[in-house]
């Protein structure tokens, strides 16, 4: 496992740490490696009972590297590292908690859409900029968020790339609290700890059954979201917003038809 994504286990948790300080814990394939490995670990040891994922005080995840995918993704989406990761956290049987802090963009964002508790902290932004980007949607967000917000609140979170705070995301539901970010990973602690001294078989068959409305479609879903984005990875809108990215200016997306 990369030394980028830390785990502990503990109390019947793991805790999986998101760790590249040095540029804002973005998203590599081998971290998304990582991610996997220790989701399933989680899914295959009787003696994890909830999983807690975390960055640090001040950053949950930048989201993509957008230096390494800019190449584009290493075969079908759902074979890709990141591919793997988002199937088993969206299968997972275990509950799994998230605490949040600062930047927590892209998948930093749709990953807690498949969470069963996220808890915030005030210096938290989350945001969604796919199409800033020149991509689209992932982490079937184009199908929970319709669901969960209506249609409306949706694409406008994911048409226009807005970062929202953590008062923005408690109002909209899709967070249980907002925290100091200094006491955010606590609080998810102390939650995961109460979770796993529930029931282990009740637990599952709750979860199961929450996630029921959404099963069937949330497969295809995310494989069509990975189908277009890996397209539009290799298309002259997304190149043209990565240069702009590295040069520090907006993107110019007038001449595109």
């Amino acid at each position: 496992m990369t030394d980028l994504i830390l785990t502990e286990q503990a109390d019947h948790i793991l805790t999986v740490r998101i760790h590249r300080p040095d540029r804002k814990n973005a998203l590599t394939h081998a971290m998304y490696t990582g991610l996997g490995d220790a989701l399933e670990q989680a899914k295959n040891d009787p003696d994890i009972r909830c999983v807690l994922f975390t960055g640090s005080d001040d950053c949950f995840t930048a989201g993509n590297d957008l230096g390494e995918f800019a190449a584009g993704l290493p075969g079908a989406f759902e074979d890709t590292p990141v591919g793997r990761f988002l199937f088993l956290l969206a299968s997972a049987t275990k509950p799994v908690v998230a605490a949040v802090n600062g930047p927590a963009v892209g998948i930093g964002t749709t990953m807690l859409l498949h969470c069963d508790m996220v808890f915030a902290g005030a210096n938290t932004r989350f945001q969604m900029p796919f199409v800033n980007l020149g991509l689209c949607p992932e982490g079937a967000s184009s199908l929970l968020l319709p669901s969960w917000l209506g249609r409306v609140r949706a694409a406008e979170l994911l048409m226009l790339g807005d970062a929202f705070t953590a008062d923005d995301a408690a109002r909209l539901g899709l967070i249980n609290r907002v925290c100091d970010p200094a006491e955010t990973e606590t609080t998810a602690r102390e939650i995961c700890t109460r979770l796993a001294k529930q029931a282990p078989a009740a637990m599952r068959a709750t979860k199961a059954l929450l996630n029921r409305p959404t099963q069937a479609d949330l497969r295809d879903t995310m494989i069509a979201e990975g189908k277009r984005f890996a397209g539009l990875l290799k298309a002259p809108e997304a190149a043209e917003a990565f240069r702009a990215f590295e040069e520090k200016r907006d993107p110019d997306f007038s001449t595109f038809k």
